[in-house]
This record gives structure tokens, sequence and C-alpha cells, in this order.
């Protein structure tokens, strides 16, 4: 059974995504945001792997290929929400949380439901912001009639 990429690529974000913190983590990097910052790589990767899929397939109609990378972005930040969540419980729930650096949205003491929340939202503005990033590029590249 053969996926659709953009499943296929959404789960290449969440891999990558989830190995860089894990990592970061694991070297004691997690509490520099800068470098938190790096993941929209992997975004930016994934999207641009199903536009390039598609237009290799023939299929250079601007909105569908937008819609397209959108649903591999949110797939992506759906999945990555998902596995810290998981990861944030399998770490002692809101005390893990609590212990994550605080340069993200909130002030107090989140919870893992409202720090996951938070990052739910900034991870749609960023898919939003990285698909029309991918679109502008690849539409100046291949203009369709």
């Amino acid at each position: 059974m053969k996926l659709p990429k953009e499943l296929l690529n959404g789960g290449i974000i969440f891999i990558g995504i989830g190995a860089y913190f894990l990592l970061m983590n694991a070297l004691g990097y997690a509490d520099l945001f800068y470098l938190r910052l790096l993941n929209v790589f992997f975004v930016f990767y994934g999207v641009n792997r199903t536009i390039e899929m598609n237009i290799n397939e023939g299929k250079k109609n601007f909105v569908d290929n937008a819609v397209s990378a959108m649903i591999t972005s949110l797939i992506g930040v759906f999945l990555s929400i998902i596995g810290l969540v998981t990861y944030s419980y399998m770490n002692g729930g809101d005390a893990y949380v609590k212990s994550l650096p605080m340069t993200f949205l909130f002030g107090g003491n989140p919870s893992v439901n409202t720090y996951s929340i938070c990052l739910l939202f900034e991870g749609i503005a960023s898919s939003v912001i990285v698909t029309m990033l991918l679109m502008l590029y690849w539409n100046n590249r291949h203009i369709t009639d």
C-alpha cells in the first residue's frame, strides 16, 4: 500500500523534528531558543518535497499544490504535538513542562495542554508561512497557463 505523499512527507517532518529535539535534549542544548527555531528547516524540507513531487507528477495547479503543501505541514505539526504530549507525560507531565524554558507564548506555570495548544497555534502559523513562501518560490519557477 502506497502512502499519500502528504502523509509520507508529514511523517518525515515529524521524524526530523522529533530526532532533532531529542538530540538537542541529549546534548543539553534544549534551553537555547535559537536552536529550537531551526526545526523550521524540517518543515521546509517536507513541504518542498511534496510540491516537487506534485510538479514531477505533472500537477502544476497553484491551488492544488498549495492545499497539498498545507496538508503536509499540518500533518507534521499535529504529529509533532502528539509526540510532545506523549513525551511530556512520559517524563512527568506538568512537572516536566515546568522544567522547560519559558521563552514561548506563556507566563506563569503552563500545563502540558496549555503548552501544547500554544505550540499548536505557533506550528499552524509557521505552516501557513512556509507554505506561502514555497508556493511563491515554485510559482516563479514554473509558470502555469
